[in-house]
């Protein structure tokens, strides 16, 4: 298979590229040689076919469907093919299947990538000290060749998992096309996009963006003028709650009822108050007090679902008295669904789980796969953005819509919905038995679909991070859901397979801990 493409396949490659212009000995320059075949390529690593290879003074650090990258480092072109040459015994061998040679050693990784990330990149992460350089699926491997079963798929981002053949033969055929013009002109796919999402939800119009966060703040925009033109409010006023997430800009930090995320940052964006989620109290005392002096209320703006907040589901009461609110107040209801839509929690948008229809609803992350891509989508009576009031460069552009009708259109031909909410009762139920197996570090279980918490007892001694730290070593990548909350949040194509498997290591690493 092209998985088991031999280091042999490089001989030809380089042959190819003739002197690799501009690699001298000693360089450490890189370039792109075109491929004839779809063969993927793939070195030996410490004796196995796996991997980033590294061979002897020379790796691959790139591989894609037509090309790949081959970096010289301290040796010139035409040495390390005949060395390799003689190494792989004579002709190059093309079937892949032999084992590697004793003399193709592995070159062990001195972290320099990291050195060199950590003085050029701005420290705005708490990054694991992994360097991962392939995936396949649910699967992730670094550069020392160490596979991983990831349930992370970055942050419920990779829908698809990693490397997926029809979204990399979507992405590639659209680069290939046009991946970029402008919102000045019209596009044949962000259309075909709007229409699909429209077709399967209550909205009658899409905005198109790049993150979360932006669909967020359009979703605040258009909030606000909305008050102004058809409210007649002067200082609008916008509901949130207290443990939300929404975002990194400033109207969006302001807007998540989280103070670390707002210290050092003020003064913060006027007109937000916050209620304790799924309180029905708190919820319609604040609104109370936000018209008692006339009008101010613009909107009530949830999560279906708290996923930096701890994993915390809406309640359906809490969300009809929202809906109820809005209705009496003539407020939109907003839902954040930048975490839980495009399939996470077994339906396609979250507002299904909660029994109510929002007026403007967000998303973001798996929309496109991996690929940057966000949304705010609205009802057709408040669809008070107008030219000159709201815009993207980059929003709804051909690669970034290709992307996410690839992921609709294999989540709805393929019933991945059904996958997600059985293997979502298939890891709550396995992880139910670990809280009866470990009472004394874990509380309970809570999520949707594919998007679950495991909430950790109070003075166990043990914090979110030290379970995924642990479960990191041994091959299952998590995330916390702040300290006491250990985030699943796996590719909605996660097997049955994986599943047990990493319910096996979360069980081996929560009996490395010791109980109180």
């Amino acid at each position: 298979t092209a998985m088991e493409a031999t280091a042999a396949f490089l001989i030809p490659i380089i042959a190819e590229a003739g002197q690799l212009r501009g690699v001298r000995q000693g360089s450490q320059l890189s370039t792109t040689v075109p491929l004839k075949n779809r063969s993927e390529v793939h070195g030996y690593h410490a004796g196995q076919l796996r991997g980033a290879p590294v061979l002897q003074a020379s790796r691959v650090v790139r591989r894609r469907e037509f090309d790949c990258t081959v970096q010289m480092v301290g040796t010139s072109p035409m040495d390390f093919m005949e060395n390799l040459k003689k190494q792989l015994g004579g002709a190059p061998q093309t079937n892949g299947s032999q084992a590697a040679p004793a003399s193709v050693v592995a070159v062990a990784s001195e972290n320099k990538l990291i050195d060199t990330f950590n003085k050029a990149v701005m420290n705005t992460y708490i990054r694991y000290p992994l360097v991962i350089v392939r995936g396949e699926g649910c699967k992730l491997w670094d550069d020392k060749g160490k596979e991983y079963l990831d349930f992370v798929a970055g942050i419920a981002t990779c829908s698809l998992g990693h490397a997926h053949p029809e979204l990399t033969a979507a992405v590639a055929k659209q680069m290939a096309t046009v991946n970029h013009v402008s919102n000045l002109y019209y596009i044949p796919v962000q259309a075909e996009l709007a229409s699909f999402i429209i077709n399967h939800s209550i909205a009658d119009r899409v905005f198109f963006c790049n993150s979360g966060a932006e669909a967020n703040e359009g979703a605040i925009k258009l909030a606000r003028k909305y008050a102004h033109t058809k409210l007649n409010i002067s200082n609008p006023v916008i509901i949130t709650a207290h443990a939300s997430f929404h975002g990194r800009t400033l109207a969006t930090i302001t807007a998540t009822g989280q103070p670390k995320y707002q210290k050092d940052f003020e003064p913060l964006m006027p007109g937000f108050r916050y209620v304790e989620y799924n309180n029905v109290e708190d919820l319609e005392k604040v609104v109370a007090e936000v018209n008692k002096d006339g009008p101010c209320l613009a909107g009530i703006m949830m999560e279906a679902l708290q996923g930096e907040g701890g994993v915390r589901p809406g309640e359906k009461a809490f969300f009809k008295k929202a809906r109820e609110l809005c209705d009496a107040t003539g407020a939109l209801l907003i839902f954040d669904e930048v975490q839980v839509g495009v399939g996470r929690t077994g339906t396609l948008w979250g507002y299904e789980n909660v029994g109510v229809e929002p007026d403007v609803f967000t998303t973001a992350k798996g929309l496109g796969g991996g690929v940057p891509i966000g949304m705010m989508a609205c009802k057709e009576r408040c669809d008070v953005l107008t030219p000159g009031t709201h815009a993207s460069t980059f929003g709804g552009n051909p690669l970034a819509c290709a992307a996410a009708m690839c992921v609709l259109t294999a989540i709805e031909r393929d019933n991945i919905l059904a996958n997600v909410a059985a293997r979502g009762e298939q890891l709550r139920a396995g992880l139910g038995k670990l809280i009866q197996k470990y009472p004394a570090i874990l509380k309970e279980v809570r999520g949707w679909g594919l998007i679950n918490g495991l909430e950790l007892a109070a003075n166990c001694g043990v914090q979110s991070g030290d379970v995924v730290g642990k479960a990191s070593e041994l091959g299952l990548l998590l995330v916390p859901a702040g300290p006491t909350v250990v985030r699943f949040v796996p590719p909605l194509i996660v097997t049955a397979a994986d599943v047990d498997k990493a319910l096996a290591i979360v069980d081996a690493a929560l009996a490395s801990f010791p109980t109180k």
